[in-house]
């Protein structure tokens, strides 16, 4: 696969309606904090004044007062708007940019008590936090998961290694230069948060009696190079049987339910996961190739069938 080029390429950037209003919502954010800065300490995520001002945890995430800021989440939310909300339909995609924002910022505002405690740096409390920067990340995360196997042109990368790079150049970012935590602390949660989104709770418009992604293509473990999973295995374990476990009791009572033994439900059959995944992939093949199929009709009917 690779990108389409000249007017094929620019034309991914046209946007929806949910891409416009949230970078009308960024743009907005920005010039505010130009002309009233001390806005700032309200709408970001300040963790020493978010009590009483328990607010911000709901506003920073979508609230940019750096103008980087602002330039990477307006052509972010472009982007991957244009390439995943045809896919997950507009009210599956503002569900996942509310519920990943809110835990990121829950997480970064822990995180940040925590180094607090641990340093006694006041800046961990009083350094205003905001950006959409959580999201953008989980957007990987679901490259990752819906086209695993694409390939960046010439630099031979694959999707499904975008995120642990991604977390991996922070991670270190982090320990060589600890105020890098301040600049951009939404990576690495969002990440995270938006994986655990994804593989258990993400309802799918076919499959509605199941949620999540259980295909091993999907599991934690892929974040990890080959070498390294033998010890993540107990982790991915545990994380499983904490995220999921009654989730395995609701397909197990829909099971019984059912009474008849006959197959699989609706999500579960391996074949059915592989069809929705190449579904996935195909559509977002068509978007960065900007190359529509005429007879998507007919293979959407012959896919239900």
């Amino acid at each position: 696969m690779a990108l389409a080029s000249g007017d094929g390429a620019w034309s991914l950037f046209g946007s929806t309606r949910l891409s416009k209003g949230l970078a009308l919502v960024f743009a907005t954010g920005y010039v505010l904090a130009l002309v009233l800065p001390w806005t700032v300490e309200y709408l970001a995520l300040v963790p020493g004044r978010t009590i009483p001002f328990a607010w911000n945890v709901v506003t920073a995430g979508y609230f940019e007062h750096t103008f980087l800021g602002l330039v990477s989440s307006v052509l972010g939310i472009v982007f991957f708007g244009k390439l995943l909300e045809p896919i997950w339909t507009s009210r599956g995609m503002s569900l996942f940019i509310i519920l990943v924002n809110f835990f990121t910022t829950i997480t970064t505002f822990a995180l940040s008590v925590f180094l607090y405690y641990v340093t006694s740096q006041g800046k961990y409390l009083y350094v205003p936090i905001s950006g959409f920067s959580g999201v953008l990340a989980g957007f990987l995360v679901a490259v990752k998961q819906l086209m695993p196997d694409y390939e960046l042109p010439k630099i031979k990368l694959r999707a499904k290694w975008f995120p642990s790079l991604l977390v991996a150049f922070f991670a270190v970012l982090y320990l060589v230069v600890p105020d890098a935590f301040l600049a951009a602390p939404y990576i690495i949660p969002g990440t995270y948060i938006s994986w655990i989104y994804l593989r258990y709770h993400q309802t799918k418009p076919e499959a509605k009696n199941v949620k999540g992604d259980s295909s091993d293509e999907f599991a934690f473990s892929t974040f990890f190079p080959q070498f390294m999973r033998p010890v993540v295995h107990p982790v991915a374990t545990f994380c499983d049987k904490l995220c999921c476990g009654r989730r395995n009791q609701s397909t197990a009572n829909l099971e019984d339910d059912r009474g008849d033994g006959s197959g699989p439900l609706p999500g579960s059959d391996p074949i059915e996961a592989s069809r929705r995944r190449e579904r996935g992939a195909r559509a977002l093949e068509e978007r960065l190739n900007d190359n529509p199929r005429e007879n998507d009709n007919a293979n959407a009917a012959e896919e239900n069938v």
